[in-house]
């Protein structure tokens, strides 16, 4: 037995008609919130995707992962702006994110009792910081504050965690470049306690 097709009454095609002339917006989806107090809108993590990878791989954290690897580094994060004089974090606050400088600089510090700011370090595009809060829970060490116009690309800890859980070669190389850049430092820090102990004899 064939199935009947009933016509349509006028009313319900020109209804028809008139859904398919419509523009549909695309739902907005928001970008993640929380980057710092005072920042600037963030930029759409998908439309800067090459660019942010091709930062990640100038960045010693990241350098040496596979383009495949940035490109999944890159696409979890925002670029973030913030307006020179801005607080990114300060000492004590939760550590739940790693910043990368894409453009300006930052600078490093901690609040001195009588004597207020301390700068420890200015860092500039292509450096980095906050990466202490991907291994540990401890809060933050230092205050973070925009020495000048800066845009930074921001990385959850969260966000970064799940990615590597399921992604187990990702995080073994990741691991061992954390590894090795730590060791750097640390290095580079028992050469200038050792360069201080040798100068404070004369």
């Amino acid at each position: 037995m064939q199935p009947r097709w009933l016509p349509l009454p006028s009313s319900a095609n020109e209804n028809i008609a008139a859904v398919s002339d419509t523009d549909v917006a695309a739902p907005q989806i928001a970008p993640n919130s929380g980057a710092g107090a005072g920042a600037g809108a963030s930029e759409p993590p998908a439309a800067a995707t090459a660019d942010v990878a091709a930062l990640l791989a100038r960045v010693n954290l990241f350098a040496g992962l596979p383009p495949v690897y940035l490109r999944r580094v890159a696409a979890l994060g925002e670029m973030v702006p913030f307006a020179k004089g801005t607080q990114i974090f300060a000492e004590g606050a939760p550590g739940d994110k790693v910043y990368l400088i894409a453009e300006g600089a930052v600078r490093i510090g901690r609040q001195v009792s009588g004597m207020g700011e301390e700068a420890l370090a200015v860092l500039q595009a292509g450096d980095y910081f906050g990466e202490m809060a991907l291994i540990d829970d401890f809060p933050r060490s230092a205050d973070a504050t925009a020495h000048e116009n800066c845009r930074l690309f921001v990385i959850g800890k969260q966000q970064l965690q799940d990615l590597l859980f399921v992604d187990r070669d990702l995080a073994y190389d990741l691991l061992w470049s954390f590894v090795r850049t730590l060791s750097g430092r640390l290095r580079g820090s028992n050469d200038k306690m050792t360069f201080l102990a040798v100068t404070s004899k004369f």
